[in-house]
Order: structure tokens, then sequence, then C-alpha cells
């Protein structure tokens, strides 16, 4: 990254669930409107998002995207939620760009719109919905090197004060949201936190080291019960990747009952 950037990793919660004053997500609203807080007003928002695989990293590249409500059995005004953010069609090709001169084929999409992995933590940080954004999309392939080089490639992108955000969640198995809350899932799930947090921000682990954990992710404590698959995860390969360093901060979340954390990166020239 040629120029000063933010890049931060979130947990996004359950579909629209954040934004209609569900109890569960109060901890997780709190964590994005303070994360916010913190950082610089970016010029541009880039979204890696968990809710969009594509067989080769793909970019929005509309100049007003529309909202796709990809979720179901919500409330009607589930389906009413406005973001209404302009797309950044220059960006978008910067990223393109990007991409291909490390050798990873990449499409612009100017028809796609933006998925509530976007939507959704945008409204809570970025109410007034005036920051231009564009989405990325994950590599179906679901593979960890895969996204880590994607991060990577992104580092040649020149484009001032960028917020680049991975918009997933670091637990992400769904009967276990709605299963009793043993001690025996807060254990598993407590372990997987401890070791994401340990591989993310200790800063006297060496870069080989973090990027052989997360490259071998699912060999970590309790891994494919709160990943039983990884897409919610990878966006967080992708931050890794572009930063190369250790997080300066970890927020965490209690997010449907669940420890949840999210991680931030300063990047200078």
């Amino acid at each position: 990254m040629q120029t000063s950037s933010d890049v931060l990793f979130i947990s996004h919660g359950g579909g629209p669930m954040p934004l209609l004053g569900d109890p569960g997500h109060r901890g997780m609203v709190d964590r994005l409107v303070e994360m916010a807080g913190k950082l610089r007003r970016p010029s541009a928002i880039l979204v890696i998002s968990a809710h969009w695989e594509e067989s080769v990293p793909t970019i929005t590249s509309g100049a007003n995207p529309s909202l796709i409500y990809d979720y179901s059995g919500f409330p009607p005004e589930s389906y009413e939620i406005r973001y209404p953010c302009p797309g950044a069609p220059a960006l978008a090709g910067q990223v393109q760009a990007a991409l291909e001169k490390a050798g990873i084929p990449a499409s612009l999409d100017d028809q796609r719109g933006f998925d509530h992995g976007l939507f959704v933590p945008l409204k809570l940080m970025y109410p007034d919905a005036d920051i231009p954004c564009v989405q990325l999309s994950l590599v179906n392939t679901m593979d960890a090197g895969t996204h880590l080089t994607i991060g990577r490639a992104l580092r040649a992108l020149e484009y001032d004060n960028l917020l680049v955000i991975g918009s997933g969640f670091s637990f992400h198995n769904m009967r276990a949201f709605f299963a009793p809350n043993t001690p025996e899932i807060q254990a598993r799930n407590q372990a997987f936190e401890n070791w994401l947090e340990e591989t993310c921000t200790d800063a006297d682990m060496s870069e080989t080291e973090r990027t052989e954990r997360l490259l071998h992710w699912d060999q970590a404590p309790h891994a494919r019960f709160c990943h039983p698959r990884e897409e919610h995860l990878l966006p967080l390969h992708v931050c890794y990747g572009l930063a190369g360093q250790a997080a300066q901060t970890r927020f965490e979340a209690t997010i449907l009952g669940k420890q949840s954390g999210m991680f931030y990166w300063r990047l200078s020239p």
C-alpha cells in the first residue's frame, strides 16, 4: 500500500439483526460504532464480504449499486433497509489492475449490488451513506493461500485514506448459535478465539509463522467447530495479506451469545 490506509476485520452478526435492535447484537453494534469513532474518515471503503463468492475475484464497478437482501425469514422492515452510498468505479478498476498485476485474473461487475456483509455494518459505522464503496468477492475454492495472495496484491493500490474491511465473523457455526450455550460450546468458542487473537496480534511472532498459522487455520483448536465452512473467516486472510504485520488492536464483542473478535491494522507508506 503506497499511501496510508486502515484495515479492519469485523464480525458482522446475523443478517439484518444488528439493525433491528436485537439484544444479542448490542455488543457488536457498540464495537462498530466505537471503531468508526476512532478511525479517520475514509475517502472510500473496500469491503471483502463473506457473502459473495465467484470463480475469480470480482469487484463491483457500478456507480450507484442497489442493495441485495440476501437473507430470508426476517420482518418486512428488513427488506426496506436503505443504504444509498455511491459506488467507486475508478477504485474498482484499480483493484482489478492490482490483482491482475500480481497474476490474479479478476473481473468487474457493474450490475451487482451490495449484500448485507457491506450495508449492515456500514449503516452502523457510517449512517450518512456518503462514502463511496466497492465490494470484492471471495474465490469459491475457499483456499486460504489464495486469499492471502489477494490481500498481498492489494498492497499495490495507490488510494489515499482507503478503509479496507474484511466483513466476516470470527465464529460462524449456525447450529451452535441456536443450540443451548453449554460450557463445552463456550470452551470451544473461547479456545479458537484465543488462538486467533494470538495469531493476529502477537507482535513477537514472525510473519512466516503467522502466515503458516493462517494457511493451516483448520488445525487450530476447534477450528472446524467454529467454522464448519470457512467463508466467514477468509476475509481475515485478505486483511492480513494486505497488512503483512500484527494487528495493532483487537476488539471483542459477544454476538448471539458467542465470543467474537475484530482486528485493526493502521498502515502507513
